[in-house]
């Protein structure tokens, strides 16, 4: 795993030219029939969008960062954004996973499973190379499965969610399709291509037959590494732009490989139930992430900490926004997570 590939973003501009030509045509089939690629006899091409029932997708990682989908399900259930004059952030997300931007207008009565109730900032037909950029994205595998490249967290967001689940619509880009392939061969294209992260909750190998076969906080573990990376997001690292050059599939999952050899940073060490130490540990992890030499190469990744998206300093503007309590009017993250956590019923 410690091949790195071309990222999303400059894979899509390789192609964008072929996707932007076939755009209307793909378009007008997803709009107006809305047929779930796994029932469709069509056998999609690398760059074409294609509409997808989320149950639809398979998996390419076993884990999750279960607070990081509790931190959407607590903004998407709560009515802090509408308070602000602001659309609910769901409706952003799904009009950017669906290729169209941010969210436009939002109607009475609207849900993720009735779009016609939400408008977005991009019309259908008229997406960018931008817009695209942003779509999850799928490999067809062997019996026209669709397996998930980019999106994990985004839509076990939208799945769990009272009115996403796993019927719910939404649009992906095809980044190939592979199903001319036998399982085995498939399989090891997928892993050469750095397509799959073959390690389970605790960082252990795992083989793609112990991958789970749908999204869901049920079926994919929690790794709480992964969320605490996620949180320290823009405070001790960013993702690199294309302009820092590629950067590796997993990101994420490279930084929370190196944490695991930071003892004093183990989640498991730390009340991540409240809120003042889960900031503390945050900021702890950030300070350790800028703390390190820009060369330093991180495990398992074969980059360096540069590579990685390190930040030269300590983003404490960044961090106060983070460390905002559901009282304020813009809650951080971590409260966001904290107060779904505790709701009844929520896991």
């Amino acid at each position: 795993m410690t091949r790195s590939r071309t990222p999303r973003r400059l894979a899509l501009l390789l192609t964008v030219l072929t996707a932007l030509t076939t755009l209307g045509t793909a378009t007008a089939a997803t709009a107006t029939a809305g047929t779930p690629a796994a029932a469709s006899a069509a056998k999609p091409r690398a760059g074409e969008l294609i509409t997808v029932r989320l149950g639809e997708l398979r998996p390419t990682q076993a884990a999750l960062g279960h607070d990081q989908i509790r931190y959407k399900l607590g903004r998407y259930t709560s009515t802090k954004d509408e308070d602000r004059g602001k659309p609910n952030k769901k409706y952003d997300d799904w009009c950017e996973a669906n290729g169209q931007g941010a969210a436009a207008t939002v109607r009475p009565g609207a849900r993720l499973d009735k779009p016609h109730r939400f408008t977005c900032t991009i019309p259908l037909g008229q997406e960018t190379a931008a817009s695209l950029a942003a779509m999850k994205t799928v490999v067809v595998g062997p019996r026209g499965r669709l397996h998930l490249t980019d999106g994990h967290h985004t839509f076990t967001s939208f799945l769990e969610m009272p009115d996403g689940g796993a019927h719910l619509k939404i649009r992906v880009r095809v980044t190939d399709n592979l199903s001319r392939l036998s399982e085995r061969d498939f399989w090891r294209v997928m892993n050469d291509r750095g397509h799959l992260w073959l390690r389970d909750a605790a960082d252990r190998p795992l083989t793609p037959a112990q991958l789970p076969t749908r999204l869901g906080l049920r079926t994919m573990a929690d790794d709480p590494y992964r969320s605490l990376v996620y949180f320290t997001r823009d405070i001790g690292y960013r993702k690199p732009d294309l302009a820092d050059g590629p950067a590796p599939e997993y990101l994420e999952f490279f930084w929370a490989q190196w944490l695991r050899t930071q003892p004093a940073l183990d989640p498991a060490r730390h009340d991540r139930t409240d809120l003042g130490t889960y900031l503390a540990l945050i900021e702890d992890t950030a300070r350790a992430m800028v703390a390190l030499d820009p060369g330093t190469h991180l495990p398992g990744s074969g980059r360096t900490a540069a590579g990685l998206g390190r930040l030269d300093a300590f983003d404490s503007e960044e961090f106060a926004a983070l460390s905002a309590p559901m009282s304020d009017s813009k809650p951080g993250k971590p409260a966001y997570a904290l107060s779904y956590r505790s709701a009844p019923g929520c896991r």
